[in-house]
């Protein structure tokens, strides 16, 4: 069955325009889900909207939108009123900014999403923004009317294509300042500092999301089939307590620096920035 499409519409950039389509990148549809069970019916249930202060079930056509103004106090927003409040779209993904891939602070990327040309007649537009993008190692901004929203996306070059990746507002991100504001300072030189690069160097590796375990997703799977087969559920080891007395024994432990399995040489002499011993490569995962 052919993809379908979440947003169709069209991509300019300066006279350039083509006919794109936006398709879901990620997608969370192949996770174990589960239903909601009477214990003693074994019978699903399906939940109920219900007034708070009656108990009385409410019916769907009386349910609206309120926003607290006070303890118990709201106003009330119709339908019709909220969707008058929704921008109109103009169905165009206008690339108004170009920046550097470099420049992309992670943090505000929401979703991400295929943009791809909705037909044949659009691709030659489509591989030439593409192509421009890629060459100039850039970026763009562009704005459009988003599941009734509007949203400002970050339009990437891939390989084959474009990555469209809606972005978190300003207000939506909290200031990083607020969590590591009152991490304490520590000074850390000499060999902390080389064993910490030497374990590093050691565990070098390359981004391969093929790598990635989704373990819970995995015991999931295990627990379900054991329960069906009537087989004993699998029993999870208790991991085994780590003894360290201090940060730099860790970092000794880690690096092997103690006569550990891995063999490595000590990095308690300086300059140890690159042990004489390699560490065989890991990858990553």
């Amino acid at each position: 069955m052919a993809p379908r499409a979440n947003w169709k519409g069209y991509l300019n950039v300066g006279e350039l325009s083509c006919q794109v389509a936006l398709y879901t990148a990620a997608s969370t549809s192949d996770r174990v889900s589960f239903h909601i069970i009477n214990r003693d019916t074994g019978h699903r249930v399906h939940r109920q909207m219900v007034d708070a202060d009656t108990g009385r079930e409410v019916e769907k056509d009386d349910i609206v939108k309120g926003y607290e103004v006070a303890s118990g106090e709201y106003v009330i927003l119709e339908p019709d009123e909220v969707k008058a409040a929704v921008p109109q779209s103009d169905k165009t993904l206008e690339m108004e900014t170009f920046i550097p891939c470099s420049d992309v602070d992670t943090i505000f990327l929401d979703r991400p999403y295929y943009l791809a040309p909705a037909d044949k007649a659009a691709a030659d537009v489509y591989n030439l923004i593409r192509k421009g993008l890629e060459q100039k190692n850039v970026a763009a901004l562009a704005r459009t009317v988003l599941f009734r929203r509007l949203r400002t996306l970050l339009i990437r070059p891939n390989e084959e294509g474009l990555i469209a990746s809606t972005l978190n507002y300003d207000y939506e991100v909290r200031p990083a300042q607020e969590i590591f504001s009152d991490i304490p300072d520590f000074k850390i030189e000499g060999e902390m500092l080389d064993l910490a690069e030497h374990i590093i160097d050691t565990k070098r590796g390359e981004f391969d999301p093929t790598k990635f375990d989704d373990r819970y997703e995995a015991a999931l799977t295990e627990l379900i089939r054991a329960k069906i087969e009537g087989r004993k559920l699998p029993q999870r080891p208790k991991p085994e307590p780590k003894k360290v007395s201090n940060l730099l024994d860790a970092l000794r432990q880690s690096a092997g620096a103690n006569g550990g399995k891995s063999g490595k040489a000590s990095a308690s002499k300086k300059p140890a920035r690159k042990p004489k011993t390699a560490a065989p490569q890991r990858k990553a995962g």
